[in-house]
């Protein structure tokens, strides 16, 4: 247990700001507390003192006045750290010097901290005019000795980010490339006046930065950008590529994708493979993209990814670091619905929250929804989709209805693979933060051989959305709608007519589905159901497990209950048997207890058959 804390950490625990406690510090109100390198400690076991201004009543601030605000889609360390809840992920620094890696990547899915932490340590290792440390102080690794407070400010940093980098064609990204290129460089301006800096380097650098060099300079623009910071500075220089892949998976989908990788192994080459005038590189993605030789002989790279033990408390919350934020904001009562939407993950052996979502949960007055869908493109998953094999899309319905599937993961998947294997489609999920898993084990060289499931509430419904939601977006609006107003009026036979229009207007794997993938697609048919019905899907009611259910938003209109059922070469008599069988398991386990104890008064029961592309469907009034 820790002995001290740091007034942040102190603030957290007694709800109050660090101005307040510093205040009781100077005060003399707490016992033993004392100061280490000009920041306040006190005893991890202190007690907060009475403010005997609040004791009397004479005086009191609101708890709402004494919090600070959440960092909504803040990436700058020193806005966050200073004018927000911080989570303290400073330790990820001390890690670094102790390991001193000299090129290390991360790859973590989207809105898990990436692009915040590579600005912690460009803020932490950066010489700049101002005096950074103040950013530090209050932090753990401020308590962790000189060695580590020697190298703040030390270095000078090039600090570049692809996130936007989304252009449609090779010849847009390349302008959009140099541009964050020249305006890198126009950040270094002090090198123009540099004595140490020769004058081709300053004709290069002028050149560089009017975006009047040849492709080759902008290729060599990081090797020649940190060759200059060290002779003006003395210092190798800190390189911090953020969103390294962004480009790479825009030209993947749009055509270009054999020029974008070449340009960025040059690129990457340059600054960092042999690079005597480098200190350290960090770079983030979603993928790895090893295999086609991005990284090519760049063998001091050190990969982390979700699979890796190393620095995986450092992207995400950890439960510890959740329930303090909890506690922060006066919610502990909130802790397992966080933990039922947002919590799940498994980076290495840590436990971890999603930031993203954690974080808009209590800005939210603690509303559990999705906050992560649709914070952006999942093209890529499209694709896969569309290619997908019959056991693919049946195994993809499987995780949806909360079982988990064996598989080989191969963190560094890349995006041809993907195309080419559509099997691969687990790997690429679970770096992107679409599964978790639950075990693994070294299988024969092959990768790891895992268990995956869903995480979270969240991703089910992000899964539903984002994902199912691709094979309802190949599905004519009209047909939807039709669909669904079939489902509304309890018309089997026009619900029947349309699905097997549906399906035999579809692709040909439809012809050996099984019950999982047809459960599927019935929900990518109701997920534009939100306004007016809950879609729930496999959950307990009465004495069993019902496939689907549409809990209605909306008085007036009837709950609905689904059960289905496949068969291979199913002639029309059995299929309609089984859907009779259905609407009377339906009735027989009670399925619509839940409907009734939520005062829906008429509720519609369907059974439903499928045997190929032939659908046959009973349905009765409850």
């Amino acid at each position: 247990m820790k002995e001290y804390l740091y007034v942040r950490e102190a603030a957290a625990l007694w709800n109050v700001t660090p101005r307040a406690v510093t205040a009781l510090c100077k005060e003399g109100k707490i016992e033993n507390a004392r100061k280490e390198n000009g920041v306040w400690v006190i005893p991890a076991d202190a007690e907060r003192p009475l403010d005997h201004r609040v004791k009397t009543g004479a005086y009191r601030k609101s708890k709402q006045a004494e919090r600070l605000p959440l960092p909504v889609g803040i990436s700058d360390y020193r806005l966050a750290s200073s004018q927000y809840y911080y989570v303290d992920k400073t330790m990820m620094i001390k890690d670094f010097i102790d390991e001193r890696p000299m090129v290390s990547l991360f790859t973590r899915p989207r809105r898990f901290g990436k692009t915040l932490n590579m600005d912690m340590l460009r803020t932490f290792f950066e010489k700049t005019e101002e005096d950074t440390s103040v950013y530090f102080k209050n932090m753990k690794i401020w308590k962790c000795g000189n060695k580590y407070r020697e190298v703040q400010g030390k270095y000078p940093v090039i600090f570049m980010t692809f996130k936007d980098v989304k252009r449609n064609t090779w010849e847009e990204t390349y302008e959009h490339l140099i541009t964050l290129i020249s305006e890198e460089f126009q950040r270094h301006s002090d090198l123009l006046n540099s004595e140490r800096c020769s004058d081709y380097d300053k004709a290069l650098y002028q050149q560089i930065v009017s975006r009047q060099a040849r492709e080759t300079d902008y290729i060599s623009a990081l090797k020649v950008l940190s060759s200059m910071l060290y002779k003006h500075y003395g210092e190798a220089a800190v390189i911090i590529i953020d969103e390294y892949d962004t480009p790479i998976q825009q030209g993947y989908l749009l055509g270009f994708y054999e020029s974008v990788v070449s340009f960025m192994r040059n690129f990457f080459s340059s600054g960092l493979k042999d690079n005597r005038n480098l200190a350290y590189g960090f770079l983030t993605g979603i993928l790895r993209v090893a295999k086609e030789s991005i990284f090519s002989g760049l063998n001091n790279l050190v990969v982390n990814s979700v699979l890796d033990k190393k620095y995986s408390e450092y992207f995400g919350f950890t439960r510890q670091e959740v329930e303090m934020m909890a506690r922060y904001y006066h919610r502990e009562d909130k802790i397992q619905e966080i933990c039922e939407w947002y919590d799940g993950y498994r980076f290495g052996i840590t436990e971890i929250f999603n930031p993203w979502s954690v974080i808009n949960y209590f800005h939210n007055a603690c509303e559990a929804k999705a906050y992560w869908v649709s914070t952006s493109g999942n093209e890529v998953i499209g694709e896969i989709l569309a290619g997908a094999s019959s056991e693919v899309v049946d195994q993809l319905a499987d995780l949806l209805q909360g079982k988990s599937i064996l598989t080989y993961v191969d963190s560094s998947v890349i995006y041809p693979q993907i195309k080419d294997n559509p099997s691969s489609i687990y790997s690429f999920l679970l770096v992107c933060g679409y599964l978790k898993i639950t075990g693994s084990d070294k299988a024969f060289g092959l990768g790891n051989l895992c268990q995956v499931a869903l995480p979270n509430r969240e991703i089910k419904f992000v899964y539903q959305s984002e994902i199912l939601n691709q094979y309802a977006g190949m599905i004519p609006q009209s047909a939807a709608i039709a669909i669904q107003e079939a489902l509304f009026t309890g018309d089997a036979e026009r619900l029947r007519d349309r699905l097997e229009k549906l399906l035999e207007t579809s692709v040909s794997f439809y012809d050996t589905a099984k019950e999982s993938f047809y459960h599927g697609l019935m929900l990518g048919l109701l997920a534009t159901l939100d306004n007016r019905y809950q879609v729930l899907s496999n959950r307990e009611s009465g004495s069993g497990r019902y496939d689907l259910c549409l809990l209605p938003k909306q008085e007036k209109l009837p709950g609905i209950l689904i059960e289905l059922k496949a068969v291979k070469n199913g002639t029309k008599d059995e299929l309609k048997k089984l859907a009779s069988d259905a609407v009377l398991q339906i009735q027989q386990r009670q399925y619509d207890v839940q409907l009734r104890e939520a005062g829906v008064k008429k509720v519609l029961h369907f059974g439903v058959a499928f045997s190929g592309k032939h659908v046959e469907i009973v349905s009765e009034w409850a």
